[in-house]
């Protein structure tokens, strides 16, 4: 057979998708580590643990 069958765009969207997704991982992981958003990530990993100004529910 020639031309493009099925197997072959399914290894392609796969390989494909597969590279995509790696590199938006990497990119989100230089992101979160780089040495500028250090403060921002710090003040907000701690968030979670600040008491509410509101009333408890």
């Amino acid at each position: 057979m020639t031309g493009l069958d099925y197997e072959t765009v399914a290894r392609f969207a796969q390989q494909g998708g597969t590279l995509y997704f790696i590199a938006i991982f990497v990119a989100g992981v230089v992101y979160a580590l780089r040495p500028k958003h250090r403060d921002t990530f710090k003040r907000l990993s701690h968030l979670p643990l600040e008491k509410d100004e509101g009333e408890d529910v």
